[in-house]
């Protein structure tokens, strides 16, 4: 058994998402377990060097993770042949463009979703992969989640019966920045900065009801700028002109129709910061990120609508839990062990770049919707 050394550029991860999910909680966390073990018994231990505009964040991030390689200089890193991977979780309106970077330095490429700003450009960069022969891929965590991985095996198994419909409720309230800090960065309200969260969560969607209920074929969808005021991370206040709420109906394939609220302008009284409710002819379920409750019909209560009077009947009750059917591990985590099989071993793969451009095309489709206030339907992507 050897140990075979994997070096990762990874760009962009002195921010929330970089740091916390990426570089802490999947490849420091590989390395703290001894590296990744393939099928051949060996272990692959990933190398990452840290490549961002700030080198003092970038020495501070690398020293308390007992890391030493870090740089400014990403040409330099990309010129390395000894890094093999390039990872990106920067700004998303440069995104299509270092990766076209990386891929002719001869890298493989994994990155943050959305791919791209525009579908031409995703399907540009995907095209630009697959013709250099590198592995690609788009992160799509989501799908790693225990609520969803939940659904998806009460789907496959049947339970639902025919799926008709799909209710789904994401956000939560960010602060302004006037008299509390907010908790996402200013650049995400700021369409000259490819902020928005149309572009954003839609693609999240399209991944999610793909592959967990059946493929999404159209949409209709109104965004929104409910808060137009904002205060920056310096305590100025800014025109904040990207949308910060989106309530999207999308058809899939097979007739259910999907109803999806996004908004970070909504204060939360619901099981989680994301459930979806899912309704079919055999059976419902409600999931949150990590747990699962089911309905049957052979268990459903039969409820009497009565204004008169008030509510008897306590509806939470009538649901069952589903139980935890293995270990759930960190969902970023997973696909990043997926994505390093892929390059070490030829592991299987699926979150390439072509199904990252689908989740640009959904978003872009969302936003031709709202400007022209009717159904977009959805083209079949291929390289």
């Amino acid at each position: 058994m050897a140990e075979q050394r994997l070096g990762i550029i990874m760009n962009g991860v002195t921010g929330r998402m970089g740091t916390n999910q990426h570089l802490v909680r999947s490849i420091l966390a590989i390395r703290a377990e001894g590296g990744l073990r393939l099928k051949n018994g060996d272990r692959v231990m990933p190398d990452p060097i840290l490549v961002g505009r700030n080198a003092e964040k970038l020495q501070k991030l690398a020293s308390d993770h007992g890391l030493s390689r870090w740089t400014m200089d990403l040409d330099a890193a990309l010129a390395n042949p000894d890094d093999t991977v390039f990872f990106d979780a920067a700004s998303t309106g440069l995104r299509a463009g270092l990766i076209k970077q990386a891929v002719a330095a001869g890298k493989h490429i994994y990155v943050e979703k959305p791919a791209a700003e525009t579908l031409k450009d995703a399907l540009d960069a995907a095209r630009a992969a697959e013709a250099a022969g590198v592995k690609h891929g788009v992160v799509q965590d989501k799908i790693f989640l225990p609520g969803l991985r939940k659904i998806k095996m009460l789907r496959d198994s049947g339970f639902f019966g025919r799926i008709h419909s799909v209710r789904g409720e994401f956000g939560y309230w960010v602060f302004d920045g006037e008299f509390q800090e907010a908790q996402r960065p200013s650049w995400n309200y700021k369409k000259s900065e490819s902020g928005g969260i149309i572009l954003d969560m839609l693609a999240h969607w399209r991944y999610v009801f793909d592959n967990t209920i059946a493929p999404v074929k159209s949409v209709s969808c109104l965004g929104a700028i409910h808060h137009p005021r904002r205060w920056d991370e310096n305590g100025e206040e800014y025109a904040a002109d990207a949308d910060d709420a989106a309530y999207a109906t999308f058809m899939l394939e097979g007739g259910a129709i999907a109803q999806m609220n996004s908004s970070w302008c909504t204060r939360v009284r619901r099981d989680d910061l994301v459930t979806f409710h899912v309704d079919g002819t055999h059976g419902s379920a409600v999931c949150g990120l990590h747990k699962c409750w089911t309905q049957s019909r052979m268990n459903t209560p039969r409820p009497v609508w009565n204004p008169d009077v008030p509510q008897t009947m306590t509806f939470a009750d009538h649901w069952q839990e589903m139980p935890d059917p293995q270990h759930y591990d960190n969902g970023f985590k997973e696909q990043w062990e997926g994505f390093i099989r892929h390059v070490m071993e030829d592991g299987p793969w699926t979150n390439t770049l072509l199904e990252g451009a689908k989740g640009v095309q959904l978003a872009e489709a969302g936003l031709k919707s709202w400007e022209e206030r009717r159904w977009i339907d959805l083209e079949e992507l291929s390289l």
